[in-house]
């Protein structure tokens, strides 16, 4: 008679791994990416470089010598956080600041916390406002540095939600939105083309990496947040459209608020997760010091995951 073995769950398994999601990830990064490299050079692959290198280095030292455990440095994670974290900064970033943001992101937010699966906040955004706050010269200045295509004027300069903010509505009336689709104004790296981020967003989407709940609520709240005001004094307010696509909300949207281990676990948490980081955005952008206000909202919701995950809870597997 065959003996009967009993072994721990789970008994189903598939062929989805932390790695393979993170290359998913690495790969929609890839548009962005490349858009980025081709309008700003050289110095954005050194930022590309610093980030990237010194994120899996740190990972590594850490594990290896202060956490005393076997590196994973092989789930890509620590790549997706560095390019992450160079496109969130301008190409014109120092390499020692660069270097400064992957000690925050790597060593402080996700290592401190035990590593993968355990930080409260997203890595690569908490290291972008550290150095936001810490360094706003650099962090503001957008100057174009020429790539290898040859940019236009609509690569150098202020960001559009900055004249906005300094100019008011009359500076940014006329703005070309099918242009700006596929080359913005200033900002960040990643930034630049929301095509880009875009063809992103439907390859995570096919392969099953991410839900749109989070990505299509905060989009929407952002639309309907901004349409409001709009619609009540268009001449102070800026139209939906333009804060859709200006300033680093499709990015944030779609790469860092869907991050699994800082987002919530159901569904509906997704929702309200994602309308909270749309309304604190525009709260900022509107009423607020700074132009731009996605970064905050990411890292304020962040820390509501535990609430949330607490009363709203998946549907459990089996039941009806």
């Amino acid at each position: 008679m065959d003996k009967l073995l009993v072994s721990p769950s789970p008994h189903i398994h598939s062929r989805t791994s932390t790695s393979s999601l993170m290359l998913d990830v690495v790969i929609a990064l890839m548009p962005v990416t490349i858009v980025s490299v081709l309008f700003y050079g050289w110095p954005e692959i050194l930022v590309l470089c610093v980030s990237i290198v010194s994120c899996v280095a740190l990972e590594y030292l850490i594990t290896r010598f202060m956490l005393k455990k076997k590196p994973a440095v092989s789930d890509f994670s620590a790549v997706v956080t560095g390019i992450l974290l160079a496109l969130n900064l301008p190409s014109t970033t120092p390499w020692w600041v660069v270097f400064i943001g992957a000690v925050i992101a790597i060593g402080v937010v996700k290592m401190t916390f035990g590593g993968l699966g355990q930080n409260l906040f997203n890595p690569a955004i908490a290291g972008r406002v550290f150095l936001l706050l810490s360094f706003p010269t650099y962090m503001t200045n957008w100057a174009s540095t020429g790539g290898f295509i040859k940019a236009t004027d609509a690569v150098s300069g202020s960001t559009l939600l900055g004249i906005l903010k300094e100019e008011g509505i009359n500076a940014v009336a006329g703005t070309d939105y099918l242009n700006m689709l596929f080359l913005n104004t200033g900002g960040s790296a990643g930034e630049l083309s929301a095509i880009a981020v875009i063809i992103g967003f439907i390859y995570l989407l096919a392969r099953k990496v991410i839900k749109p709940y989070i990505t299509l609520s905060i989009l929407v709240t952002v639309f309907v947040f901004a349409g409001i005001f709009w619609l009540v004094n268009p001449t102070e307010y800026a139209d939906p459209l333009f804060h859709l696509l200006t300033g680093g909300i499709l990015l944030g949207s779609v790469f860092m608020a869907t991050d699994y281990v800082t987002s919530p676990m159901s569904n509906l948490g997704g929702i309200i997760f994602g309308i909270g980081i749309g309304v604190i955005t525009m709260v900022i952008r509107l009423f607020g010091a700074y132009p731009e206000g996605v970064s905050f909202a990411i890292l304020i919701m962040n820390m509501t995951v535990p609430l949330i995950n607490r009363f709203c809870h998946q549907k459990k597997y089996g039941r009806a």
